[in-house]
């Protein structure tokens, strides 16, 4: 009898060119190291969200270079300054940096964007605080903390002899009740959040009183707001706004008309009105010249913003969160609508933070087009980001190389990557890191594939050294780096140690038991390797992470006010919710204008000032 014939192997429905072109990544190697392929069904459905670029892509898009580097082109430049010079394959060493037009001979023009290809750094180790400036209430804050208490902490810092302070993303949400509480998931990257303002009075009537059990944003909100409006209604001739909001040009108008259309017909752009959904259309215009105060009124609250952070930071470095992206019904969703991957949310595949990994609600930046766009939308981000503080933390930083994007009602688990102009990306942001002066460190936990942490290191963004998940001592940590204990999404040392986190955890979510018992022990070892006793108090071993965090030749080292101050609830337990859980609303247990009444932030800061190996400038 003879053998069966086998079936015949299908062939594959898309080439490796269609899928380098739109780049989507079939194969890819998890934390563990395991290969994996992704099924056709997410393939299909990622590509077509995302699409094939056009043709002639290549012959327009930007081109990112660095002065010495043949760019295989030639033409006249039209610099940003106005002036003109010529480009002959090689950027010149003296060529200006900067985002200029070229036209090249025999072709059409593109932007031109000659990056130093390093970022700033400060010149000697230094240490800060991290914090969430939501929680850090004073006894003067209306109902949350904000940029006067931003303030308060930097001069605190100061006199301590810190160089740094790291605040969580201070980006706008839909102004809109209730307000989104989560600051990764912002309505905007490019302007800041009005609840942030110092304004007077307290929206309870009360003052000079404890911490709240949870910041209430939404009474702070509406406080804020009735304050804001009097202030703008009285306000006399302002000629610093005029000229301010003139130089921010049509971004902070289209904002502003989208912060009064979000309050009339919601939060999400989406489900306004179709005569709505173009920033450009006939309706919008007509509503914007209707409620033309109200706009005023929106892009004036941008300016305070601006005010008030600059004299908030004064000369030292805050360094702001860059979250990976932002609401998918938000205000530059609605303004880069063709840009954005409608049909697809961001997330991550499982790793050690998440064992059924995670879909974050964003939708994620087509490459092909950001590259159409002339990498305007990051730009922008990158650069308001930064702006008035000195200081930026990528969230995520891997998504500059490649994002795990998830088609709209799939899990986390049926994602796939998509590759994204790294290099471009990267030196796009040592540009502005160098115009700013700012530091850049890159979050960098989670599935990293090869080549991430020596394209950053080559690029001078700082590396993100956390002790709960690194088994080496921290005095062999790269110098290239920001170290820290924890993070907003993992256990404070008191909630560790006492295994409050742990119960945190179980009565908030539908994680196994099991799981998150051995998640506690896992980290635990971190604490016990130099010998502590497991009979010792809370703060004992907080004194013994930052003994070991001292150790750390990092350049710059984050400590945690929640570990100072012994609180055990981290800001945020992933993948729970409210009410289940207040995440991105526990307040600090100490009001920050009385922080030298508590021991602990000297006794973290003395562990932590010394030695100071100097590099950058």
């Amino acid at each position: 009898m003879s053998s069966p014939v086998p079936p015949p192997v299908p062939a594959p429905r898309w080439s490796p060119e269609t899928l380098a072109r739109a780049g989507v990544q079939r194969d890819w190697v998890d934390a563990d190291d395991r290969p994996h392929r992704v099924p056709d069904a997410t393939i299909e459905a990622v590509l077509a969200v995302v699409g094939e670029p056009p043709a002639d892509l290549a012959d327009r898009a930007p081109v990112v270079t660095r002065p010495g580097r043949r760019t295989g082109l030639a033409g006249a430049v039209l610099l940003e300054d106005g002036g003109t010079a010529r480009l002959d394959d090689v950027v010149p060493d003296d060529f200006p940096l900067g985002y200029h037009r070229l036209r090249v001979d025999g072709g059409a023009e593109r932007r031109l964007v000659v990056s130093p290809g390093r970022c700033w750094l400060p010149p000697e180790r230094t240490w800060g605080w991290a914090v969430q400036l939501y929680a850090a209430l004073s006894t003067t804050s209306a109902g949350i903390g904000d940029l006067g208490d931003l303030r308060t902490l930097r001069e605190w810092t100061e006199r301590r002899g810190g160089g740094f302070v790291v605040v969580n993303p201070l980006h706008a949400v839909a102004p809109v009740l209730p307000l989104e509480a989560s600051p990764y998931l912002p309505a905007t990257r490019r302007f800041r959040n009005p609840v942030y303002l110092r304004v007077e009075g307290f929206p309870d009537g009360g003052g000079d009183r404890p911490s709240p059990a949870t910041v209430d944003r939404d009474a702070a909100w509406e406080h804020k707001m009735r304050v804001l409006r009097t202030t703008f209604a009285d306000r006399g001739e302002e000629p610093a706004f005029d000229a301010w909001r003139a130089e921010q040009g049509a971004a902070l108008e289209e904002f502003a008309t989208w912060m009064v259309l979000a309050t009339e017909h919601g939060g999400d752009w989406r489900a306004w009105p179709a005569s709505l959904h173009d920033p450009h259309g006939e309706e919008v215009r007509r509503a914007a010249a209707e409620r033309r105060d109200d706009v005023t009124f929106h892009a004036w609250l941008q300016w305070l913003l601006s005010e008030q952070l600059r004299e908030a930071s004064g000369d030292l470095m805050v360094i702001q969160d860059l979250p990976i992206g932002v609401s998918g019904g938000g205000a530059d969703a609605w303004a880069w609508q063709d840009v954005l991957a409608r049909g697809l949310t961001v997330g991550a595949p499982p790793d050690a933070l998440n064992s059924v990994g995670q879909d974050w609600g964003s939708p994620p930046l087509v490459p092909w087009r950001l590259r159409a766009a002339d990498y305007e939308p990051f730009v922008q981000s990158v650069r308001a980001t930064i702006a008035g503080a000195g200081g930026l933390r990528i969230d995520h930083v891997m998504g500059l190389f490649r994002l795990w994007c998830i088609p709209e009602g799939a899990s986390p688990t049926e994602g796939c990557y998509v590759r994204f102009p790294a290099d471009d990306l990267l030196d796009i942001v040592c540009l502005e890191s160098h115009r700013a002066r700012a530091v850049v460190v890159g979050e960098d936990l989670g599935t990293v594939e090869p080549g991430v942490a020596e394209a950053l290191a080559e690029r001078d963004v700082l590396t993100y050294r956390v002790l709960w998940f690194e088994p080496d001592d921290p005095a062999t940590w790269p110098v290239g780096s920001m170290a820290t204990v924890t993070t907003h999404d993992l256990p404070t040392v008191p909630g560790l140690w006492t295994g409050s986190d742990v119960e945190d955890q179980l009565a908030s979510s539908t994680m196994a038991g099991d799981d998150v018992r051995a998640g506690r022990q896992e980290l635990l070892q971190q604490l016990l390797r130099d010998g502590l006793s497991e009979e010792a108090t809370a703060t004992e071993a907080v004194v013994e992470a930052y003994t070991q965090l001292g150790r750390a030749p990092s350049l710059l080292v984050s400590l945690s006010l929640e570990d100072a101050l012994g609180e055990e609830r981290r800001p945020n337990v992933p993948g729970t919710t409210a009410p289940a859980r207040a995440n991105w609303s526990i307040p600090l247990p100490t009001p920050v204008d009385r922080l030298d009444d508590a021991p602990g932030p000297a006794t973290l800061v003395a562990l932590v000032d010394g030695h100071t190996p100097t590099t950058g400038g």
